[in-house]
């Protein structure tokens, strides 16, 4: 069949910018539409005004569609980052940077990686709504951006490594003192357009000393985040921390616990049975003692039934190289699918709505991660091979067959 190609080289120069097609193609390309589904081999996925229109070995395309050159390349649903900071100094005035700075700011930390949904697990919520408003507004091409704003911290007990933050920042941040000055704190959040809440239920006040968050004051804000229809999540740290994360009602561990002390198997028996998430974030700790046992706990909670989210802490770390994420999480013994499932389908259903973004299907949002290889026979490097990141139709970022 003829198709009608219009390849823009702009888009091979980074300079869609702003730029909505009404209609985009990816042709000859290896499609998964879903995490354990068989591929399409040599399909076409169509975009039209923001999602998928249809994804077949035979799509007519209409006239005027742009098409991406993408000859034996790979398409998955775009994939998230659900731990990441919005911290660094540089994104500092996200509302009156450049447009040109701002997207180039967003390929290097994130959509380089393929992300096209992130959650921000807490920053300065004026850096943050600042810069999702330009970005919802067709002003700045990045990815969807869900946001905790400020967290909650327990009372005089901010972690040792906010120590460098200046004098008046510091004071800044909510330490809440009761149950009520919790739930005012999470209003407030919300006020400021937050979308989740973030705790610290166990914070880390020394190397080795961690305070606990008390359970009357998590239950407080998690009960007022749930009632604002927010996720909680939790920085739980060890066991008590994860224990409080239990008993006050969290929906999310954004880190696998550092300090795995009394962290067994009835343990990660109840995070299941509490429906609790955990976001690995491995490359973390990857230089931890025991990361060993930290890779453990984390596939023993796969193996109980615990759904597992993709995120990496980009931000705090500011390399913003993913590659040891999924060589972690491959050295914890989880698999291809596991690791597909954690980055489109798993947070999709985490913040309910699977019935649109997660999978490749007519019908859903126009969100795409294209590799230039298939991890599931060339390996995980090819993770690291992005070849476009396209949210809801906009290419945000292309590169090359090699990944650099």
């Amino acid at each position: 069949m003829k198709m009608q190609s219009v390849i823009l080289a702009a888009a091979m120069s980074f300079a869609f910018g702003n730029c909505w097609a009404s209609d985009l193609a990816i042709v000859h390309a290896k499609i998964y539409k879903e995490p354990g589904a068989a591929p399409v081999v040599d399909g076409t996925v169509l975009i039209h005004d923001g999602r998928i229109a249809a994804v077949s070995k035979d799509v007519p395309l209409p006239s005027g569609t742009t098409v991406l050159p993408c000859d034996g390349c790979v398409v998955f649903a775009g994939f998230w980052n659900a731990h990441v900071h919005f911290t660094e100094p540089k994104w500092l005035g996200a509302s009156t940077l450049p447009r040109d700075k701002l997207e180039q700011q967003l390929r290097d930390m994130l959509t380089h990686a393929g992300f096209t949904s992130v959650v921000d697990t807490g920053s300065d919520p004026g850096v943050t709504t600042a810069l999702r408003r330009r970005i919802d507004s067709g002003e700045v091409a990045g990815p969807h951006i869900r946001t905790a704003g400020l967290p909650l911290y327990p009372a005089h007990a901010l972690p040792f490594y906010l120590a460098g933050l200046p004098a008046e920042v510091r004071a800044m941040l909510p330490q809440p003192e009761s149950a009520d000055e919790a739930r005012r704190i999470v209003l407030a959040n919300r006020a400021e357009g937050a979308d989740i809440t973030k705790l610290f239920t166990g914070s880390i006040v020394a190397p080795d000393k961690v305070v606990p968050m008390r359970e009357d004051i998590a239950a407080a804000a998690v009960l007022q985040s749930h009632q604002l229809g927010l996720l909680v999540f939790a920085h739980a740290t060890n066991l008590a921390g994860v224990r409080v994360a239990m008993a006050s009602g969290v929906d999310v561990l954004a880190h696998a616990p550092e300090d795995v002390g009394g962290i067994d198997s009835s343990l990660i028996r109840e995070l299941a049975r509490k429906r609790l998430a955990i976001i690995p974030t491995l490359k973390l700790f990857s230089q931890d003692h025991n990361i060993g046992e930290i890779r453990s706990v984390v596939l023993q909670a796969h193996r109980a039934g615990v759904r597992l989210v993709f995120g990496t802490d980009t931000g705090f770390l500011t390399d913003y190289d993913v590659a040891e994420e999924f060589r972690q999480l491959t050295l914890a013994g989880l698999g291809t699918d596991d690791i597909l499932t954690m980055l489109t389908t798993a947070p999709a259903a985490l913040f309910k709505i699977d019935g649109h973004q997660g999978r490749v299907s007519p019908g859903m949002d126009g969100d795409l991660t294209v590799l230039g290889a298939d991890p599931k026979t060339d390996g995980i490097r090819a993770f690291s091979d992005v070849r476009y990141t396209i949210r809801g139709g906009q290419l945000l970022f292309t590169g090359s067959r090699d990944g650099r």
